[in-house]
């Protein structure tokens, strides 16, 4: 579930519609949880669809680290690629931001850490070398990735957390130990899917 605080809106005519802040989210911020309602789909579930939802989930969909493919109910689908995101996955089924976000900005996720198929030319940004997103960037950022979810983690317990209710009961605990500086911080490392894993299984 996206967090509350969010529309979607017209961005541009290269990135379409994306999904923007109504109000200010701040750094720390749950803004996107996995739910019951997120649809968790296998490799073999995906290969057996006609080729027009296939298609779909290819381009709405993320891949977690057993390499299922998961679709957003809501419009947390329509989150755009950014080399700078604001808002970033953790290890635990959610997302933080990891910058305060104003109103009417938009929310990002880096597509890098999504386990991508195919990797992809994306627009240049200012602030950032990268142009090319590809399948293994977690094993080339991770590092990057995680100093900014540490730093977001610290003022994890400051700030309001509407979509608190839907941490995975299995790392509720965890968070609230990262969070109070109590626990280290599991690397966003552990969301990356490697294929040869199970190719070897």
């Amino acid at each position: 579930m996206i967090h509350p605080s969010t529309e979607l809106k017209f961005i541009s005519p290269e990135k379409g519609i994306g999904v923007v802040a109504t109000e200010f989210i701040p750094k720390g911020t749950i803004t996107w949880a996995l739910d019951p309602l997120d649809q968790v789909l296998t490799p073999h579930e995906v290969s057996h669809m006609k080729p027009f939802f296939r298609n779909f989930i290819d381009k709405y969909s993320y891949r977690d680290s057993e390499g299922n493919f998961v679709l957003c109910w809501d419009h947390g689908r329509f989150v755009n690629h950014s080399f700078r995101s604001n808002c970033m996955s953790t290890a635990y089924n959610f997302e933080l931001a990891v910058r305060d976000i104003y109103p009417g900005e938009e929310l990002t996720d880096d597509y890098g850490y999504l386990n991508l198929l195919e990797p992809f030319h994306a627009l240049p940004e200012e602030g950032s070398s990268r142009t090319i997103v590809r399948p293994d960037d977690l094993l080339r950022y991770h590092e990057v990735w995680d100093e900014q979810l540490e730093s977001a983690f610290r003022t994890f317990n400051m700030v309001a957390q509407p979509l608190c209710d839907l941490i995975d009961p299995r790392w509720e605990r965890k968070v609230r130990l990262v969070a109070a500086g109590k626990a280290a911080m599991d690397s966003i490392l552990n969301c990356y899917y490697d294929p040869r894993k199970k190719l070897a299984a």
